[in-house]
């Protein structure tokens, strides 16, 4: 399908223009800045919450097989892009290639389906941990979980087969300038030389049922979680529940909710390019950096380990 569409499109490179009000040196050169510090603490934040689940067995639990799945997530999603976003800004490599720009569109949906896909695992996660403890061991398996996670990762590479088979349909021959940072599905598609409102629609249908269907089963999951803790005699047991909850909610809210600010964002009219840029590039960034942070603060068993495997690395030669 790819090759039917290169033979009848004329484009076989694409141009990405970055922030079309900021194509100045010294503007380019401080965003490109605040991106590199960001991308290495997401590296540095998510490799340490991996690197303590491998050298601690006592964290080798489903929760934190979850968590560290979310980490290598958010890896991956940052890296699908933020790369390519400082070599357009530091090096001004604005050319990238049709199947290059195609394969990125495709990762970079796919990985944030991913994500909405294991944020419903965790929720599930947690809603048999407090409302069905006892069942708990037998449910929450690792042979389970390693599926479940499989076919987040599937389901999320799945649901992207139709756009892109959609966009890849479509002929590009007249302008290739795509008005982004890095190729982002409706910045690509809307250069094609032709009609393109079933994209439009298809990818919105599609994204936003991924998005909301996640949302949902989460606050249908979380309603029954708050009705379980609120029958918990103990006021600690209560205050430890919610706090579990509530890390796993900031993560949630944080990453749902600047998607569809980035899906809204393109539906409205009149909406500043740079600012819609910086939306989409706020989501790349954003939830990894934050993640580590919250898992790390809010979570004692991870804090604790990680604070014994310093203090052990310290005593070692």
């Amino acid at each position: 399908m790819a090759n039917a569409s290169l033979t009848t499109s004329s484009v076989q490179q694409f141009f990405v223009v970055g922030f079309p009000g900021y194509q100045d040196h010294e503007s380019k050169l401080l965003i490109s800045g605040i991106f590199l510090i960001a991308y290495l603490l997401i590296w540095l934040g998510n490799l340490s919450i991996l690197n303590t689940f491998m050298l601690d067995k006592n964290l080798h639990k489903p929760m934190y097989v979850l968590i560290c799945t979310l980490a290598v997530l958010d890896i991956t999603f940052s890296s699908v892009t933020i790369p390519r976003i400082l070599a357009v800004l530091m090096f001004d490599a604005s050319m990238i290639s049709f199947t290059a720009c195609f394969a990125q569109l495709f990762l970079f949906h796919s990985v944030g389906s991913s994500q909405s896909f294991l944020l419903m695992l965790m929720a599930y996660d947690r809603f048999v941990a407090i409302c069905n403890p006892l069942l708990y061991p037998t449910i929450m398996t690792n042979k389970f979980l390693l599926k479940q996670i499989a076919l987040c990762w599937l389901g999320g590479f799945t649901t992207l087969i139709i756009p892109l088979v959609l966009a890849l349909r479509l002929p590009f021959c007249g302008p290739n300038k795509v008005r982004h940072l890095y190729c982002d599905h409706s910045s690509v598609v809307r250069l094609a030389c032709a009609d393109i409102s079933i994209n439009s629609y298809v990818t919105l249908t599609i994204g936003l049922s991924v998005m909301f269907t996640a949302l949902a089963y989460i606050v249908y999951s979380y309603i029954h979680i708050i009705k379980s803790v609120l029958k918990i005699a103990s006021s600690e047991g209560r205050a430890k529940a919610f706090s579990t909850c509530g890390t796993h909610l900031v993560v949630i809210f944080i990453f749902i909710f600047t998607a569809v600010g980035v899906y809204i964002s393109y539906r409205i009219p009149g909406t500043s390019e740079d600012v819609r840029i910086m939306i989409t590039v706020l989501q790349n960034i954003i939830p990894p950096l934050l993640n580590p942070v919250i898992y790390c603060l809010r979570n004692k068993e991870i804090r604790d380990s990680f604070i014994k495997i310093v203090k052990r690395c310290k005593i070692s030669p």
